[in-house]
């Protein structure tokens, strides 16, 4: 689910019209943000017999090209604050290109690792951030439906790239497959043009103004500054020094706020997150090489992948409708939590699949279980945080994520090659899922307890304040009125008629 609707926008988004465009240029950046690092392994086997390399070393492109995704969304949102959506995203879109057509040239792992891992990594992180800020800009009331349709982008790339990368490798090796995927993902560059720029820019007025009033001070010497000066532009004056010391403060705690580390939810919730990315990525990666190494031919093994990103494309919408239902929302971490255990059984009764049958199921309950977490990773996060520390949080979290998404599939590679089957990398990934469904499940219990004991708890105090506050309000209205009564001296007795003659009687021969 998107985030709550920003009213604090200098303008009203048209809700539509070159919006649409806009959501279509998401959709393919998107969707080559999530889908490729995980598409790529279809070549991975053959990559593996060229170089002579083993599981753990070639599981590192794809972890290496994930990290490099993740860790790189702070990044690229500073860029986008300063630079816009449009210029960030065709960069991207040309880096993706440029480092894909370089390891068509590659003569070592280590140079695919730099060239597919880190270079076209950066360039998908810098496709991804700016596609979902610009969907804020453009849409308010029918976002969530924007953000629903330019996220189907993943599981659609992902069914249509398998195939195609097989038929890429059958007809052009993996080499010339490369330098047309290359080709292909500066697509991106004509998605990024879509991002037309909308609104007004935030602080160009400031700035010239403040320049413009030290100009005329220099200008004009021999005249008093308060003289030539207006009362605003004297505070302005007087205030830069002090906001320029505080401008690299101000725009790093912007993105990452280091205060979120204190609140509870917040660290639950990255605990849990850690701990299941050690076992996400890694049976995705290793889909299609298991089902060659039981014999199964290419095709079919790349098949798995469009099976299961079909299932994902239908499963993230309907997790976020039952997700929204006023039975789930109000406890949806419980939600969340029993889906990355589902995921991990998932993985657990995967060696039980000897036959490409058992794969087809394999990967359909996969394919459930990955698009239930995926719809839920960040709208869980949010409902923890609130809105207005989203961004901030959602820095951090990808940081310190991008490591254990870097080791899950070396990790994973690295037990194939020790035991010589991929059931053990099946039951590691399952496991760690499985512990990390069961950690979010019990630390959730125990937040929602907390929570609720202080709520309990403010509530009583609000109750205890307004109380004191009544009785404080009667004492200071009674020691008012006391005081009053004594000023005012004693009470002054009404006349009688004998005292009102005299008093007339004085007043007329005053007046006389």
């Amino acid at each position: 689910m998107s985030p709550p609707a920003n009213t604090h926008l200098a303008y009203t988004p048209p809700d539509g019209g070159w919006g649409w465009a806009v959501v279509f240029g998401a959709f393919i950046s998107i969707g080559f943000s999530y889908a490729f690092p995980k598409a790529i392994a279809i070549f991975f086997k053959e990559i593996q017999d060229f170089f002579g390399t083993s599981y753990s070393e070639i599981a590192w492109v794809s972890s290496i090209m994930l990290a490099t995704t993740y860790g790189g969304g702070p990044i690229s949102s500073i860029l986008v604050n300063r630079f816009g959506s449009r210029p960030v995203v065709i960069f991207g879109g040309l880096l993706c290109g440029i480092g894909m057509i370089s390891a068509a040239f590659c003569t070592s792992i280590l140079q695919l690792y730099i060239c597919v891992g880190v270079v076209s990594g950066f360039g998908l992180a810098l496709n991804l951030q700016p596609s979902v800020i610009i969907i804020g800009k453009y849409f308010l009331k029918r976002r969530p439906i924007a953000n629903g349709l330019a996220m189907a982008g993943s599981p659609v790339m992902l069914s249509t790239l398998a195939p195609l990368n097989q038929f890429l490798f059958d007809n052009f090796g993996w080499r010339g497959s490369f330098f047309i995927l290359g080709a292909i993902l500066l697509n991106c560059c004509v998605a990024g043009a879509l991002f037309r720029p909308i609104g007004m820019a935030a602080d160009p007025v400031r700035k010239p103004t403040i320049k413009q009033a030290e100009k005329t001070v220099k200008e004009q010497p021999n005249k008093s500054s308060v003289e030539m000066l207006s009362p605003k532009t004297v505070s302005l004056l007087s205030g830069t020094e002090d906001e320029e010391d505080k401008d690299c403060c101000e725009k790093f705690n912007k993105y990452l706020d280091f205060s979120l580390f204190k609140h509870r939810g917040f660290l639950i919730y990255l605990i849990g997150n850690v701990l299941m990315f050690l076992g996400f990525f890694a049976p995705i990666v290793f889909l299609a090489p298991y089902a060659k190494h039981l014999g199964i031919d290419e095709y079919s093994a790349a098949f798995l992948l469009s099976i299961l990103a079909i299932v994902d494309m239908i499963a993230r919408p309907t997790t976020g409708i039952i997700a929204n239902s006023k039975w789930v929302r109000p406890k949806i971490q419980y939600f969340f939590s029993f889906s990355i255990a589902f995921n991990g059984a998932c993985h657990l009764l995967c060696p039980l699949a000897t036959g490409y049958t058992g794969l087809v199921i394999y990967s359909v309950f996969f394919g459930l279980a990955f698009g239930m977490v995926c719809a839920m990773l960040f709208e869980t996060l949010m409902d923890l945080v609130g809105a207005a520390r989203f961004t901030s949080a959602v820095g951090l979290v990808t940081i310190v994520e991008c490591c254990t998404i870097l080791l899950g599939p070396p990790i994973g590679g690295t037990l194939i090659d020790t035991f010589g089957d991929y059931k053990y990398m099946f039951i590691k990934c399952g496991a760690v899922m499985v512990l990390a469904g069961t950690f979010l499940f019990i630390m959730n219990y125990y937040n929602y307890r907390m929570l609720a004991k202080e709520e309990r708890e403010r509530k009583a105090t609000e109750e205890t304040m307004k109380d004191n506050k009544h009785i404080r309000t009667e004492t200071e209205d009674g020691n008012i009125w006391a005081k009053e009564k004594m000023q005012d001296g004693p009470e002054v007795e009404p006349l009688t008629d004998e005292k009102e003659g005299l008093k007339k009687e004085v007043n007329g021969k005053s007046e006389v």
